[in-house]
């Protein structure tokens, strides 16, 4: 009996179309499944340079692509798209087997060879191929065929290679990449084709190919099991590490190392799967980030990935603060946590008392900012410490006044038993690096960017330094809370132990565009104090530019918004594939109620509340962070609101903060907007807030 694989990355294809097309190509697998003679579900292709390619009936405008082998009962389920553009994408395309790894791979025949042709038209240039310093013999062993190698030895600019990224069979292509940015043929043996050893593969043999794929191609065996991997492509897409990236996941460090990336581009995927590799080695894992609704999410991730009970009970996946807190608890007993609004009335309690004339807001950061970041133990400390972009300049005796008005709110605090965060984690740290016997081998860590020094050292002592440590992921790019790093300072090193991803996954190149203009000259500062770029960040998927829409009252924005989230629904989007995000509480609260009044099902997502299944999910753009949907809405982009005048510090007061904080308020849009898989609508009401322009 005829058995269907689903290639991996029709996956992505399929989450793009309507919900009644979806329904549809599972019922045309479920009678390709059912029907002893599977030929009959399918067509001949005429104009195809590869006649093992089959369509397939969805409906009146819809047809599959299928690779029907010569021999073999196995048949691979391709690409759906209408008539035409199926049609169209059959027409170029070729399988062969790749001579290394022994799997079928697909290539866009007709554009390689009319870029030989154009190449071979340009020759006479003086400038030395990119691949010069490889041998034939080298590229051959690592699976690099005649026709690739042929243009291979052209290439003089590395720009048209990645230009045919989605056009080369894939794995041929980051060979080609790794060559090219440096790697020595054996590294990448090692690190992309993979194979245990080289062996002799009939190069034809497109059904044994297919049989050596079971990690790009899920056989199913009946209708629950096709309906289950439709129903959530996205969860299992969430966990799928790609190749080039696997190296990253699974090497051995001498230390701390780090992986970099914009939205989008599997930062969180590799950490995951670091997670799980460490754990199944045996080590004390500790996977963590910065909030609990990550936490969760990560859970939920790992449980996907790992189904190994033991392997899951070495990895804990806990915020910072709970690791500090379950620290402090352990040697010293329980205490309170302090609230922000009882922490600020401590404050101005001592201001009235020692007749100060700063702010309880400035005496609050320079506390975080200043003292607990850099760790100043005491007024000597304090003197020495840092205080650029605090503003104000303060002399030795303005120094030494806050620093009384520092200890007395830290003896208010030990005196009622009561802590905050940041001194649950300074008190954590000490007690931690106190230990022997630390708690974890490895700590992992995602969303590295918007951690304060304070949770670093927490870190840093929950494990001991040595190999494979701390591994991060991040993107200072994402970063929305006022938190900036250096990592040498709080004891971590990871200079040449870091990767940086740059193939956007998730969100199509119309909307990553859209949103990476929003950046464009900024300049970002990473996690090591050095300039970084989202130069060469990219996306292949493609789809709808945003929409973009302005009104003239709040109203008038609400009842637009419900507009477009309504025809997404009747589009086939499932409420809960929607997200809309807005800057403020009270503002989501309004869109809620619009929704509602519109007669959509829609949910305000909080700190402490998740999503509501069948509801659309509505939030603070903060709330949003480490989140995807399929449609987003992204409301009150407006003049008075994006950047939100709290939070950012006045040009006059401060120059170096103000310009930080409307950096801050930019990586935040930036952060909403590439939520979106595939469709994103941006909104406002009045005039457009500056960082449209």
């Amino acid at each position: 009996m005829a058995k269907l694989g689903i290639h991996r990355d029709f996956l992505q294809d399929l989450v793009r179309l309507e919900r009644p097309i979806q329904q549809k190509v599972v019922e045309t697998i479920l009678k390709f499944e059912q029907t002893s003679h599977a030929g009959a579900h399918l067509e001949k292709l005429s104009n195809v340079r590869d006649d093992r390619l089959k369509s397939i009936r969805i409906d009146l405008k819809y047809r599959g692509i299928v690779l029907a082998p010569e021999t073999g009962d196995r048949y691979t389920l391709l690409r759906v798209d209408n008539h035409d553009d199926a049609y169209a994408w059959a027409r170029n395309r070729r399988i062969s087997v790749n001579a290394a790894t022994g799997h079928m791979e697909i290539r866009d025949t007709e554009t390689i060879d009319a870029t030989i042709q154009r190449l071979t038209r340009d020759t006479g240039s003086a400038v030395r191929p990119v691949f010069a310093h490889v041998s034939d013999a080298d590229l051959t062993r690592l699976g690099v065929d005649a026709q690739v190698r042929k243009f291979a030895r052209m290439l003089t600019d590395i720009g048209m290679l990645e230009a045919l990224e989605g056009r080369l069979p894939q794995v041929q292509y980051d060979v080609l990449i790794g060559l090219a940015s440096g790697m020595s043929p054996e590294e990448v043996w090692d690190d992309i084709v993979g194979s245990p050893k080289p062996e002799a593969y009939d190069p034809n043999d497109v059904d044994a190919a297919v049989r050596r794929m079971p990690d790009k191609v899920a056989l199913v065996e009946g209708a629950e099991e096709i309906i289950e991997l439709f129903d959530k492509p996205f969860a299992r897409w969430r966990i799928y590490l790609h190749p080039t990236q696997r190296e990253t996941a699974y090497r051995t460090y001498s230390g701390s190392a780090q992986v970099l990336g914009g939205p989008g581009t599997g930062k969180t995927v590799v950490a995951l799967h670091r997670a799980r590799h460490l754990a199944a080695q045996g080590g004390r894992v500790l996977l963590t980030t910065f909030t609990t609704t990550l936490t969760r999410s990560l859970t939920d991730s790992l449980r996907l990935l790992e189904s190994d009970d033991e392997v899951l009970s070495r990895i804990d996946v806990l915020t910072v603060d709970q690791v500090a807190r379950r620290a402090v608890e352990r040697r010293l007993g329980r205490f309170t946590l302090v609230q922000s609004d009882e922490e600020r009335a401590m404050w101005r309690r001592i201001i009235r008392r020692r007749e100060l004339e700063y702010s309880e807001t400035f005496l609050m950061e320079e506390w975080r900012q200043v003292v607990l970041a850099q760790d100043a133990m005491d007024l000597d400390g304090y003197l020495a410490a840092r205080r650029t972009g605090r503003g104000k300049r303060l002399g030795p005796l303005q120094r030494a006044q806050i620093w009384r008005a520092i200890t007395e709110f830290e003896q208010e605090l030990n005196k009622s038993n009561a802590r905050t965060y940041e001194t649950v984690c300074a008190t954590a740290a000490r007690l931690l690096a106190e230990e022997d016997d630390k708690p974890y081998d490895h700590v992992v860590v995602d969303e590295a960017q918007d951690l304060h020094p304070v949770r670093w050292r927490v870190l840093r002592s929950a494990v001991s330094t040595g190999q494979d440590d701390i591994f991060l992921a991040g993107d200072a790019h994402q970063r929305i809370y006022d938190n900036r790093v250096s990592l040498g300072s709080v004891g971590i090193h990871v200079a040449g132990r870091s990767t940086r991803l740059t193939i956007n996954y998730r969100t199509t190149a119309e909307i990553l565009s859209w949103s990476l203009a929003m950046l464009a000259g900024e300049k970002v500062l990473g996690l090591e104090d050095e300039p970084i770029t989202l130069a060469g960040y990219r996306s292949e998927i493609h789809g709808e530019r945003p929409r973009l829409f302005g009104a003239t009252t709040k109203n008038a924005e609400l009842a637009y918004v419900a507009t477009v989230v309504r025809g997404w629904i009747d589009a086939g989007v499932s409420a809960d594939e929607i997200g809309i995000a807005a800057r403020s509480g009270p503002h989501a609260q309004d869109a809620v109620a619009a929704l509602t009044r519109a007669g959509i099902p829609a949910s305000h997502l909080t700190r402490d509340k998740d999503a509501v299944e069948g509801h659309v999910q509505v939030m603070t753009m903060h709330r949003m962070k480490g989140l995807e949907f399929r449609c987003v809405a992204v409301i009150g982009v407006g003049a008075g609101q994006i950047p939100s005048a709290g939070a950012v510090r006045p040009l006059e007061e401060d120059a170096t903060t103000h310009w930080n904080d409307l950096q801050r308020e930019r990586c935040l849009l930036f952060v909403a907007c590439t939520r979106a898989r595939e469709r994103l609508a941006v909104s406002w009401h009045g005039e457009p807030s500056p960082f449209l322009n």
